[in-house]
């Protein structure tokens, strides 16, 4: 088995604390992408950029049998909806932003000129609040402040309907265990893919194949980056990588939510998109090389790239491996060294047993 110093070390979380403390709002990811690219360039043997900014890298570019490893680089945010005579500032979502965690919460505003503008999201003192029924959390009721008295001074700041907002929560580790921070869902896994293209690389492991290395743009609001790109590369394999749920959290159901937990390894999917034959490579492999893993089964569809993979271009063979996650789409969001590491080395020696023009039909 690969050794855990091998696969994550102090350059790549040097370069997971860069990536994750860069701010990549759904359909404004590409100071992320450009972060990850000059990260993963040593490793591949070309790269391309789509209209969108999804990026994609390859090894093999001329092989005609082509793999995708694939991640999402974008993170959910709020939009400026609506700026007040006297300067607060109202918000609507840019993809799936929990408006229960905003309150009192710094940010970042993003001007059209590259300013980062400071705010915080006000809310009403405990002590004036004796009526809780009035004072619920809700999207329509959560405004920003970024100190200023009318809606011109406002302006005067380049904040405008549109402007993008964002977190500022930095990425730390807990207890020597847990990755932490924003945006974990799925700079995480862009992380994942890049540590896999690295590796082929030390390792001088050659494919028989064409590999797309792909980090995708605004998942968050529909796949639309996937949705994309499936058609640019027309893959005949895809293997997605993205998060799911640590159930055994408080106040969760494992009866209702499955039973995932973080430490107990990466987490393969079972559903309609999924390919079965993949499937049983990639349990196969796992049990083969000792990498711990988990199941999860998914109602319709899995709610990530994945479905754009599978359903697109007459049908790609497509799986999804997840990392467990605690308190997605908040700013604590934690996720398991140990997980990471597996899922790079499932991924690692999944890609060893693909073979070039490899045949998954159910019936032959």
């Amino acid at each position: 088995m690969l050794p855990f110093d091998s696969i994550i070390n102090n350059d790549s979380v040097a370069f997971l604390e860069r990536y994750l403390n860069n701010t990549s709002p759904t359909g404004y990811e590409w100071r992320g992408q450009q972060l990850w690219l000059d990260y993963i360039k040593p490793y591949i043997d070309t790269y391309q950029v789509d209209n969108y900014g999804t990026a994609y890298c390859i090894i093999n570019p001329d092989a005609p049998y082509r793999v995708v490893i694939e991640a999402h680089a974008d993170e959910i945010s709020w939009y400026v909806n609506y700026i007040t005579e006297d300067g607060y500032i109202y918000i609507i979502r840019n993809g799936g932003s929990d408006h229960m965690i905003a309150p009192s919460k710094r940010v970042q505003i993003h001007t059209r000129d590259g300013r980062i503008v400071p705010g915080v999201f006000g809310w009403p003192a405990i002590h004036l609040r004796q009526d809780e029924s009035s004072f619920r959390t809700d999207l329509h009721n959560l405004f920003i402040d970024v100190g200023c008295k009318k809606r011109e001074e406002v302006e005067a700041l380049g904040i405008h309907v549109g402007c993008v907002v964002t977190y500022p929560d930095p990425f730390m580790e807990l207890n020597n265990r847990y990755f932490v921070g924003r945006a974990l869902d799925n700079r995480l896994g862009g992380f994942v893919i890049a540590q896999v293209a690295r590796l082929l690389k030390e390792n001088n492991i050659k494919l028989p194949y064409g590999l797309y290395i792909v980090n995708s743009v605004q998942e968050e609001v529909g796949l639309r980056g996937a949705q994309m790109i499936v058609e640019t590369i027309r893959p005949h394999v895809a293997i997605v990588t993205d998060e799911t749920h640590d159930t055994t959290t408080p106040m969760l159901s494992r009866t209702r939510h499955g039973d995932y937990a973080c430490g107990k390894g990466p987490v393969l999917s079972y559903a309609p998109a999924i390919q079965n034959k993949l499937l049983d490579l990639m349990v196969n492999t796992a049990q083969t090389n000792d990498i711990p893993f988990q199941r999860e089964a998914n109602y319709r569809s899995t709610g990530t790239d994945a479905d754009a993979f599978a359903f697109a271009t007459g049908g790609v063979v497509t799986g999804l491996l997840s990392l467990p996650l605690k308190y997605m789409h908040t700013t604590v969001e934690m996720a398991d060294k140990e997980d990471v590491a597996n899922t790079i080395r499932l991924y690692y020696h999944t890609l060893q047993n693909i073979e070039s023009g490899h045949d998954f039909k159910y019936i032959k």
